[in-house]
């Protein structure tokens, strides 16, 4: 069967299910955030070269790493927070072991319908991440609550019924943008028990298990680029990081571009890659709360579309809610649960841009803001619930993202159509500068990035060593 352990080029898949969210924390508590591959030392782990040096530890780049590392390559991974990760991190807060951005995995396979390239990465590396399987979530709209049930469904005709055809059209609309392959027979969903976290502790533990490295507050102040190739990096502390065969970008490529040289690529190039059109941001919500004080059987998922007329893809008109700790009981304290919802890349970045966090005018504007959330987390856990009472309350704007996950204006990605245009692929015009991530071939969403760094793994090796690793693995 066809595997990404295989891929070199790009395949015409789809892989925009398990769409991925980006929050970094609140002012209030930017500080107190851990996930269990966390470091307070600034200590560099071993010498300060690597066959490959990746850039960034989202799931792209740890994807990548952790494939050259059981490829038998010398790779180290250079993350400049101080938990590993990226959009995919998961932080602490009072017990409460909130998501950062993923929530929604589809399934975890490596085989199959809904065969996973994160999956297979993680089969390739030995590593198993426990998950819990459903195969439902609510939908709130505002003619009533639907509940889905993922594989083939009837719901288009009951919406058609009780609203109209161009519910149908919105909805149709929405499963493209983010849903598509849940509605597929023999689909299901899985959430991984003990979070996203889970998730980024096997990539790295698989990458230290054969040899890798992963650098945490090693934050890359540029790439050195010499006679046309791209040599080594630099990074803030001073020191440089040489990579005898090869630098691979896990940031965007926008970013990756602010850690070039200004004269080492045609003005040609930099022109398209400024000019591609971007996602919005995101609003997010981060809930602690009493779990007596809600229905017991909630569910994980849900989502609220506010306004058919509007488009799903407006700003503030579409909420996902997320409530991990209905399938991982270890995740909130005791009697407890915690809480996730976002404004799904609909967040205007000009609204914010320029504000001091400090200010009165950002405060003010996050509860403005919020609110669209707010209502939305009511709705879901009913008159019960009361959002004065709630342990823990944290409020991620576009600012927030663009602050910890150093992404330009807060981006989700891309704003790339399906059938329009296609996402870049990872060679660059600097010879041994590699990109992977959600601004590369597949696109965006955990699936996608996953699939971008193992290309890129891929393309690094002889095609003789990935033969034997689908040997080994019985692919």
């Amino acid at each position: 069967m066809a595997s990404l352990l295989t891929a070199r080029m790009p395949l015409n898949l789809n892989f925009r299910r398990g769409r991925t969210s980006a929050l970094a924390r609140s002012t209030s508590v930017e500080e107190s955030s851990r996930n269990p591959i966390s470091s307070d030392k600034n200590q560099f782990p071993g010498k300060l070269e690597a066959d490959v040096v990746v850039i960034g530890s989202g799931i792209g780049g740890l994807c990548c790493a952790g494939l050259l590392a059981k490829y038998g390559e010398d790779v180290i991974v250079l993350e400049s927070h101080d938990v590993a990760g990226g959009a995919a991190h998961s932080f602490e807060i009072k017990g409460y072991k909130f998501d950062s951005g993923p929530s929604l995995f589809s399934g975890f396979q490596s085989r199959g319908t809904q065969a996973n390239p994160l999956a297979q990465v993680l089969d390739a590396l030995g590593e198993n991440v426990p998950c819990a399987s459903y195969n439902s979530w609510m939908v709130y709209i505002p003619e009533g609550t639907f509940l889905s049930r993922i594989g083939p469904s009837e719901f288009y005709k009951d919406l058609d019924m009780f609203v109209g055809p161009e519910a149908v059209r919105e909805w149709k609309k929405l499963l493209v943008y983010m849903f598509a392959e849940w509605y597929k027979t023999g689909c299901f969903l899985e959430y991984p028990i003990h979070g996203s976290g889970a998730v980024v502790a096997a990539l790295v533990h698989g990458i230290q298990k054969f040899g890798g490295r992963v650098a945490l507050n090693a934050h890359v102040k540029r790439i050195l680029v010499e006679n046309g190739r791209a040599t080594s990096v630099e990074l803030n502390s001073g020191s440089i990081v040489r990579a005898k065969k090869a630098v691979v970008s896990n940031a965007s490529m926008l970013d990756t571009l602010n850690l070039l040289p200004q004269n080492s690529i045609a003005p040609s190039y930099r022109e398209k890659i400024e000019e591609t059109p971007l996602c919005e941001s995101f609003m997010h919500l981060h809930l602690g709360f009493d779990a007596q004080a809600v229905p017991e059987n909630l569910g994980i998922h849900h989502i609220v579309v506010n306004d058919w007329s509007q488009g799903v893809d407006a700003e503030q008109n579409v909420v996902l809610i997320s409530i991990p700790s209905m399938l991982g009981k270890e995740l909130a304290p005791s009697g407890k649960h915690l809480l996730h919802a976002y404004t799904p890349g609909t967040e205007p970045y000009n609204l914010w841009e320029g504000l001091d966090r400090r200010s009165a005018e950002y405060k003010r504007l996050k509860a403005e803001r919020s609110e669209v959330m707010w209502k939305a987390v009511e709705r879901v856990l009913g008159s019960g619930f009361n959002r004065e009472k709630c342990e823990v309350a944290l409020v991620g704007t576009p600012l927030t993202h663009k602050r910890f996950l150093r992404r330009h204006r807060g981006t989700y990605g891309p704003a790339i159509k399906a059938g329009e245009s296609s996402f870049p692929g990872h060679l660059t015009p600097i010879s041994r500068l590699f990109c992977c991530g959600d601004s590369t071939f597949p696109g965006i969403g955990v699936p996608a990035v996953a699939a971008s760094g193992a290309i890129v793994a891929n393309t690094l090796v002889p095609l003789s060593k990935h033969h034997e690793l689908l040997n080994e693995l019985g692919i």
